[in-house]
This record gives structure tokens, sequence and C-alpha cells, in this order.
């Protein structure tokens, strides 16, 4: 903990003097927090990982582990009760997930009649479905992260090859490169490979084909990133059985973006994750409506649901995002 905070706060050029002034705590303080002397409380330690930048979730799991072992120290059953407590924690997990589940069950029970609907179209019908999709997918994503190309433009750059005027070459190879990962993503789920970090860094090294080559396909340097990295992929791996697939989707987007192990691109490839774990689950992509409204909504609830750490949030606007988008596959044919 006194590590983090002192490297952070060096990082970004404060004195401490300067931090206590812009996080209302006692200098002195700030000065026992990053010598050991004295711990932070949980608000103080909210306060400190917004304004240093540091990662949440390691801040927080820095301080309960030192909180226990400042409670517990060497006690003679201290891993007995550390296996009970960690049972007790997994059971209230599967009750929190259960009530999740049931105060959105209506809404899933619509999308599941609207997937099985999907799934009862012909061949010819499908492959329509999945070839527009597709499109929509990559133009809505590239827009996402400011790529000025119109819906035609993408589809005359990825489908037909030309190049657009008045545009970059990054733009065009940012909806090329895309378009390989959607096609990359549709491979691995027909071989049902689930997320793991392998394909995971190819396919970040695939949307920065050709610029930006020296940071693609690799975590940023730091070994932290790195553990927060196999963490996640760990969770993923014990929890792919246990979640309800959005559920299961919404949340490797949300922990992606909160632990931002890329210097670019982590908005894609949470992105990416997240309808990779769908598609793997026979669902639909879950975009983003390119019209400004839709965006501004998407950042705002992600913001929300971060600032106020709770899941759920995110989790029921992607819900919807599935359902409306389901809704849209099946108007492809039937209109």
């Amino acid at each position: 903990m006194r590590s983090l905070l002192k490297n952070a706060r060096e990082q970004k050029g404060l004195k401490t003097r300067e931090l206590a002034q812009l996080a209302g705590i006692d200098q002195a303080l700030i000065s026992k927090f990053e010598s050991g002397t004295r711990k932070p409380t949980k608000d103080q330690v909210i306060k400190l990982s917004q304004l240093l930048e540091i990662d949440y979730e390691t801040l927080m799991v820095t301080w309960l582990k030192e909180k226990i072992l400042y409670e517990i120290g060497d006690e003679e059953l201290v891993l007995k009760a550390l296996i009970l407590a960690e049972q007790e924690i997994q059971n209230n997990k599967k009750e929190i997930n259960s009530a999740l589940v049931s105060s959105i069950q209506n809404i899933l029970d619509e999308i599941e009649i609207l997937k099985n609907k999907i799934h009862s179209f012909n061949h010819f019908e499908l492959r329509q479905i999945s070839k527009t999709l597709e499109l929509e997918f990559v133009f809505k994503s590239i827009h996402l992260n400011k790529n000025p190309l119109t819906l035609e433009e993408t589809k005359l750059v990825i489908n037909d090859g030309l190049t657009i005027s008045e545009k970059s070459m990054q733009n065009h190879l940012e909806a090329i490169n895309f378009q390989e990962a959607v096609f990359y993503i549709k491979d691995l789920t027909q071989k049902k490979t689930s997320l793991n970090e392998k394909d995971f860094l190819l396919l970040h090294n695939l949307i920065f084909k050709g610029f930006e080559s020296e940071n693609s396909g690799k975590y940023i340097n730091d070994p932290v990133i790195t553990r927060e990295m196999n963490l996640f992929f760990n969770w993923h791996e014990s929890q792919k059985n246990n979640l309800h697939p959005i559920i299961l989707a919404s949340e490797a987007h949300l922990k992606i973006l909160e632990i931002k192990p890329f210097e670019n691109g982590n908005l894609q490839m949470a992105n990416l994750a997240l309808n990779w774990i769908l598609t793997q689950y026979n669902y639909t992509y879950a975009t983003i409506e390119e019209d400004q409204k839709s965006i501004d909504e998407y950042f705002s609830i992600l913001e929300k649901s971060q600032t106020q750490n709770d899941t759920s949030i995110f989790i029921n606007y992607i819900t919807r995002i599935e359902k409306e988008n389901l809704k849209r596959a099946i108007q492809l044919v039937e209109k």
C-alpha cells in the first residue's frame, strides 16, 4: 500500500502537501500512509485511487490484505478461518447473482424467445443477417472510437477494397483490421474457443496491424497489469459456467476497462471481449448505435457503473441493447 501510494504521487509530480489539499486529508496522515505507520480508511482509499489514478481494484485488494493481516496476524487457525470466509463470500456472490438474474428474468426470457426465432430461420436468411450485422458491428465499433468513415464508406473499404478520398490511411486500416478481428472471433466461436489470453492478445495485434505496431499485442510493461490480467482470465475460467452469458460478457467488458491493460485500444478490446462471449453463446452483437445520444448514454452508463461500483447498472444496459439488436436481426428478414 505505502509503495503504491508514494510511487503514484511521485509519478504525478505531487508533493504530500499538494495531495493533502486535493484529497482533503491532513498532510501528516498522507505521510503516515506512505510510511506504513497508519492505514487509510475505505473512503480515503477511494479518494486516493481517483486522484492518483491508481486502479481501484488493485488498491482496494492491497488495502484489504493489509487490513486482514493487521487484524488477525499469525493466529494459529487463521488459514482455516480464511477458507471458511472465502466459502461464505462465494455463497453470498451466488445469492447476489441469483438476485440479479431474477431482477432481469423477464427481459432474459424475451431475449431467449427472440434468439430461438432467429435460429429457426433457414441458412440463406441466417447468412443475410450475419453479413449485415457484421458490417454494422464493424462500422459502429470504429465509429465509437471516433473513426469518421460512414456506413457506406466502411462497406466500400472492407467489402470492395476501395479507398475513400479525404480519409486517412489509418481510418481505412482501422475498418479493415476490425473486420479481420470480427472474422477471427467468428472462427474462434465456431471452434468453441472461449475467451483466453493468447487469442485476446492476437486480437489486439490484429486491430493495430499496420500502425502502432510497437505496442500491439502487448500489455503495458507493468507487473501489476500482468497480474491483474492473469486474475481476469482466472475469473473468466471459474465463472463461465456459473454466470448467465450476458452477465459474464458485461462484467468482462467492465473488468478490462478497469484494468486498462494496453497503451491503446482498451475500449475496442473490451468491446471485442463482450461480443466474443455473446456470440459464443449464440447471441447477436451488442452494438452501440452511431448517433451521439446513444454514444453519450453508453459512456454515461459506464461511468455510473464504475463510480458507484455497481455492475448491475451496466448489465441491465447491455441486456436491453442485446434485446434491441436481436429484434433488429429479425427485422432484416421480416421487413
